[in-house]
């Protein structure tokens, strides 16, 4: 039997689909891929539509029936950019044995490079997955991102700035007295961050918080008081475990009809300057529901290996082998165009700062 070409951009492909994704709280539960998000085109169409609470109107005696509009909605065209994390293979990395590796005698090369390079590409999907975590948080903070593109490893190139709406003020909240101060009024700010969302018909079931919002809200004394269950108010329950790496599931309170699972959010990422950043502000809420927005791709083109022909693949992540023979250098490499994007105006609302 032949030996597989673990280097051709089909089996690449396969492998890649393979790898288990991590979980992630951001982009899993509220940015999720469904049909249609993958495009096979450079750039991908994003539409949303305001919600209305208009009435009906009464009619006059024969005039039969009064015609309504339909609702407009808006389409935005844009261009997601590249994410392309690489990683240069050797002969020397086929022939030594790698971290965590049992030393199998008779392994071929061929053997060793298909482990190899499942750890690689395995690593290298994580790498993209944080940056989609992160575009999915930055959304629902700023109603878009800025990405920040690199020539390489230390210089800038061009910022392609993503903003899906011309206001800021529809999706923010500002906290008139702090939680955690003397006045602060907890309950009733989040109830008026849920009715934003109820104004446009849209649904209010998670109220996200930062890990300081989090603990604070725990050490409020009208939170302790209205979850004793002799206090004759059924407010919610508080029943702590761990969701999602980084994720707490603190439990659900009820706001005034609105019952929120409150979702208290430590996962951070290595910044550029090797600091350990949250995703999500300490001191920060967010009132939102699952699915409120989506996780698109577009399109990618390359030249494969062994091909001098353009190949354009549609789909969450293209591998690509490349062999430079100059410098004796093969390097795998895997590329994504997402582009996170909210499914109707403004779904989320979002207080910073909320406590001190």
């Amino acid at each position: 039997m032949p030996e597989l070409n673990f280097f051709d951009n089909y089996i690449l492909q396969a492998i890649t689909e393979e790898i288990v994704p991590q979980a992630t709280f951001f982009r899993d539960r509220y940015f999720p891929t469904g049909d249609g998000d993958i495009f096979a085109a450079d750039k991908v169409l994003t539409e949303y539509q305001k919600g209305d609470r208009k009435m009906a109107c009464f009619v006059a005696p024969r005039v039969g029936d009064i015609p309504v509009e339909r609702r407009g909605y808006a389409i935005h065209e844009y261009q997601p950019a590249y994410i392309a994390p690489s990683r240069l293979l050797t002969i020397d990395d086929l022939r030594k044995r790698g971290f965590g590796e049992a030393i199998y005698p008779g392994s071929t090369p061929s053997e060793r490079a298909a482990r190899l390079q499942l750890r690689d590409l395995t690593d290298l999907d994580r790498r993209i997955q944080r940056r989609e975590e992160w575009m999915a948080v930055q959304t629902m903070i700023n109603n878009g991102c800025t990405m920040q593109e690199y020539v390489d490893a230390n210089t800038a190139g061009e910022q392609n700035v993503v903003l899906f709406y011309d206001t800021t003020s529809d999706h923010t909240y500002t906290v008139g007295t702090k939680w955690d101060a003397a006045g602060g009024d907890f309950f009733g700010d989040v109830r008026a961050m849920c009715n934003m969302l109820a104004r446009r018909g849209l649904p209010a079931a998670d109220l996200v918080l930062g890990i300081a919002a989090a603990d604070a809200i725990l050490d409020i004394q009208k939170v302790r008081d209205l979850l004793d269950k002799n206090s004759g108010i059924i407010t919610g329950e508080i029943n702590q475990s761990i969701a999602y790496p980084g994720v707490v599931r603190m439990g659900v309170l009820n706001f005034g009809g609105f019952q929120l699972t409150l979702w208290s959010v430590s996962e951070s990422y290595e910044a550029d300057d090797g600091t350990d950043t949250p995703y999500f502000p300490a001191k920060s809420a967010m009132v939102t529901a699952p699915g409120c927005g989506h996780m698109m791709y577009g399109q990618i083109t390359q030249m494969n290996f062994g091909s001098t022909e353009l190949s354009t693949v549609a789909a969450k992540r293209v591998p690509k082998f490349v062999v430079d023979q100059d410098r004796d250098i093969r390097k795998i490499r895997l590329g994504a165009r997402p582009l996170a994007a909210p499914k109707n105006y403004c779904p989320y609302i979002y207080a910073a700062n909320a406590v001190n």
